[in-house]
């Protein structure tokens, strides 16, 4: 469990990092988030945190469709995060919440005139899906929400009760994940996570204008494949059928890491097991996060002294 959080300012004792019952965000979803992990390497004695700086630039932005006005840069809410991990000591992957907040204790429906909070606590954390050889996956009945009513690249924490929605009506039918359509009828992602499917050779992912979360990992994800393992990228629309018939297929995300997709509506996907290439470019991600590869060593922030050998 926790011990602090970076909360009014500072790196407290987490039992004082409460808010009222009569703040904004609470009553009108008027808050945005991050998710970033950082991950233990025994042999090294170190943890690494993956793309640290984009995932603080990506928070920003979220607040900015709420019209958020935070005194921080990308690189001051990363020393601050570094300072909270080497407060709590974890040898174990943990994963990190940083939330903007209207923190007004007012009643009203608006964005603006209100005063913005950052608050920011990791946790211990371990697999997202449980099964992430092999994902049991449905397609929802609700669709994703569209950028003309709810902007969903910002992960705002409004529009989540979409993604819960999604989330409990898979799982209460016996699903691990749910795949999601946009208003037009095609697919967007998870309920919290970027999708790719294999097709001859071809990884496709859908664009970011078809409703999705603009993935740090889904861009990691990508290059990897291309630059690693010589597989193509496409990016573009995806009908539901095309699902069904597809090589391989996988989420992939913060949360999820990379999750192979075994079967989507009791269809199985390829021989219905994790793929090649989908297994490739999860050894891969593993290896890379960990700080096993050298040349990916700067998407990856050091929490400990390193020290030096030789």
């Amino acid at each position: 469990m926790p011990r602090f959080a970076y909360f009014e300012g500072a790196i407290r004792p987490i039992e004082e990092a409460r808010i009222s019952v009569r703040t904004h965000a609470l009553h009108y979803g008027t808050g945005w988030f991050g998710g970033l992990r950082g991950y233990w390497n025994q042999e090294q004695g170190q943890m690494y945190v993956f793309r640290i700086v984009d995932h603080f630039r990506r928070f920003l932005n979220s607040g900015k469709l709420l019209m958020a006005n935070l005194p921080y840069t990308p690189e001051e809410l990363a020393a601050i995060t570094l300072d909270l991990l080497r407060a709590e000591g974890y040898q174990e992957d943990c994963y990190i919440r940083p939330l903007g907040y209207k923190a007004d204790e007012v009643i009203g429906v608006r964005i603006h005139d209100l005063h913005d909070a950052v608050a920011i606590f990791a946790t211990p954390f371990g697999r997202y899906i449980e099964d992430e050889e092999g994902a049991r996956v449905c397609f929802s009945s609700w669709r994703r929400v569209d950028d003309t009513a709810l902007p969903p690249r910002g992960k705002l924490s409004g529009s989540y009760v979409n993604s819960a929605l999604i989330k409990s009506e898979a799982v209460l039918n016996g699903f691990d994940e749910a795949l999601v359509l946009n208003q037009d009828g095609h697919v967007a992602e998870g309920s919290a996570e970027n999708v790719f499917i294999l097709r001859d050779g071809v990884l496709i992912t859908p664009p970011v204008h078809s409703n999705l979360l603009e993935g740090i990992t889904r861009r990691s994800v990508m290059e990897l494949a291309q630059s690693e393992l010589g597989v193509p990228v496409v990016e573009r629309e995806i009908d539901r059928s095309e699902v069904y018939v597809a090589d391989e297929a996988f989420f992939c995300g913060t949360g999820v890491q990379v999750v192979a997709i075994a079967s989507v509506d009791h269809r199985p996907i390829g021989s219905g097991k994790i793929g090649p290439v989908t297994r490739s470019l999860r050894d891969l991600y593993f290896r890379v996060v960990r700080g096993q590869e050298a040349k990916y060593r700067q998407w990856l922030s050091p929490v400990y002294e390193e020290v030096a050998v030789g």
